[in-house]
């Protein structure tokens, strides 16, 4: 190693020591509730279980919301970001393991997984139109062309650009997405699969986003309803987010904008409001 090297690695070691109120506040938080382990309340429908990650995630986001705790603010929370990746890594290793081991059923589901990707699409019908309706203009093509993760922020930026109205409106469903999206896709995964209204492995598959955290929250969420077919589910979701996040850029690229800027120009004249008129 270059002495460059050497430096540049004691440079991130001192960050990530600076923080260590930070790393003491998340083990903590992690330790309580895998000590409270998985809540589950019962429905006519079925029990809903609550993991441990899902109020670990809201109890991280309280103490970041509550102004005298100095030591979570926005520059620790940026050194936080390096631990997300390190930890859905660790998921991610084993995910594949599991996914390797279940091909043969993966196989089996033949083109089920390349034609839900469509199902995407599906939501750009459902929320452009509510997106105008609250009011928003062109703001609504960046927040509904997907569930608007990384590669969807680097398209709208290079297409449009961060400072457009698109660009506003996918950093919008960019954050959002970030801070209760993990959180509701675990819950509604819950609840549609005591429901009985769909197939575990249909739910499955649609837990395959395009995120590894919404991902890794839905289907062990999933699977823990369904603990005999944990590892089929484990599996149908990981490669569902695999092709998600391979062909969802190109799916966005040809059909989730032009669909997008289609419905937006069809949709703004009819049921459109303008902001600046309102008061």
């Amino acid at each position: 190693m270059c002495p460059g090297q050497e430096g540049e690695l004691m440079e991130k070691a001192k960050t990530i020591l600076k923080f260590w109120p930070l790393h003491l506040t998340v083990l903590a938080i992690t330790l309580i509730f895998e000590y409270i382990n998985t809540i589950t309340i019962p429905t006519p429908l079925g029990n809903i279980l609550f993991l441990p990650m899902l109020f670990a995630m809201v109890a991280g986001l309280i103490i970041y919301l509550i102004k005298p705790i100095k030591w979570v603010k926005d520059e620790a929370s940026n050194v936080s970001d390096t631990f997300v990746v390190v930890g859905i890594s660790v998921f991610l290793a084993k995910v594949s393991i599991t996914s390797g081991i279940e091909l043969p059923k993966i196989f089996a589901a033949g083109p089920a997984l390349i034609l839900q990707e469509f199902g995407n699409l599906g939501t750009i019908i459902l929320a452009l139109p509510f997106a105008l309706l609250f009011g928003f203009k062109r703001e609504a093509i960046g927040m509904t062309n997907s569930i608007g993760r990384e590669p969807n922020v680097g398209l709208i930026a290079s297409k449009y650009g961060l400072n457009s109205p698109e660009g506003r409106g996918v950093m919008t469903t960019y954050i959002v997405g970030t801070l209760v999206g993990t959180i509701f896709m675990g819950v509604m995964a819950n609840f549609l699969g005591v429901s009985g209204i769909l197939h575990p492995y249909a739910l499955a598959m649609a837990c395959g986003v395009g995120s590894g955290s919404m991902m890794a929250a839905s289907s062990a969420s999933l699977a823990a309803s369904f603990p005999e077919m944990a590892d089929q589910i484990t599996a149908y979701a990981a490669t569902s987010n695999v092709l998600s996040t391979a062909d969802g850029i190109i799916m966005t690229v040809f059909l989730g904008l032009p669909m997008c800027e289609w419905l937006y120009k069809k949709l703004s004249p009819i049921i459109g409001k303008d902001r600046s008129k309102k008061g």
